[in-house]
């Protein structure tokens, strides 16, 4: 198969994206999508995103994780795509996209992509941590030393553990900076390791920590290892809402697969 592929990464979230609306590409060979993600007998990714047509939007958005699988919305794929979407000429500076959890708007500027997430109507709060969903699964805890924590190991654990099991859910510690700043690092299922960023994981953060009074701000900066986002966002009465996702997406290179 001679195809054209792309990478793209935001803030060290990095993926193989290719321009799918002519339907050529395999969209069922799992075995396929791993080995283009595999970061020693393939090209090497935290995922594999399609560009297609959609009817009603711009474009659509299929997302794959590491492991070969369709997943749950990714938040810092659906930046790149809008980055890759401009270079192709199908978008300007704003647009709306179809993705797994439905519609979504974004504007881009110097690189730098506003992607709008879906409303968030629950957030459920523990003792040691909060579970929500923002398009993935995602639970948040906080942790006093972050710098030595062993994200694959506890995150693994917290992944496949009660009451998640099978399913799973996407694991994120956190530690506070300030009332506007938190620093973040994420254990993501399907790459099954620690990423150096994670969109809706950011988010989750964000929203978890406003929920539970460590921050008052309705804008906040998430320090990943990969570097600086931005989430803002709106409370009422029916949850979080105008929730928005900032950040660069930067296109590392293309090449041909064989």
């Amino acid at each position: 198969m001679s195809l054209t592929f792309f990478k793209y990464q935001g803030t060290g979230n990095d993926f193989v994206i290719i321009d799918n609306r002519q339907l050529v590409f395999d969209k069922n060979n799992t075995k396929l999508v791993k080995h283009l993600c595999d970061r020693r007998f393939g090209i090497g990714a935290d995922g594999l995103i399609l560009l297609e047509n959609d009817k009603t939007s711009d474009f659509k958005m299929v997302y794959y994780n590491a492991d070969g699988n369709e997943s749950t919305m990714c938040g810092n794929g659906g930046r790149c795509i809008v980055a890759f979407a401009q270079f192709l000429g199908i978008i300007e500076k704003q647009t709306t996209f179809l993705a797994i959890d439905g519609l979504h708007e974004a504007y881009i500027d110097s690189e730098i992509v506003k992607l709008k997430m879906q409303d968030v109507a629950e957030i459920k709060t523990f003792d040691d941590h909060v579970f929500l969903d923002t398009g993935s699964p995602h639970h948040v805890q906080m942790e006093s030393d972050l710098k030595q924590l062993n994200v694959k190991a506890v995150g693994c654990g917290i992944r496949y553990g009660e009451p998640y099991n099978e399913e799973g859910a996407n694991v994120n510690f956190v530690s506070k900076i300030s009332d506007e700043e938190f620093a973040v690092r994420t254990y993501e299922r399907g790459v099954e390791d620690e990423t150096l960023s994670c969109g809706t994981g950011v988010t989750a953060v964000a929203l978890a920590m406003y929920e539970i009074g460590e921050t008052q701000n309705n804008t906040v900066t998430l320090n990943t290892e990969g570097g600086p986002l931005q989430v803002s966002f709106k409370k009422n009465d029916f949850g979080y809402q105008d929730i928005w996702l900032i950040g660069p997406a930067k296109m590392v290179f293309k090449g041909g697969l064989l």
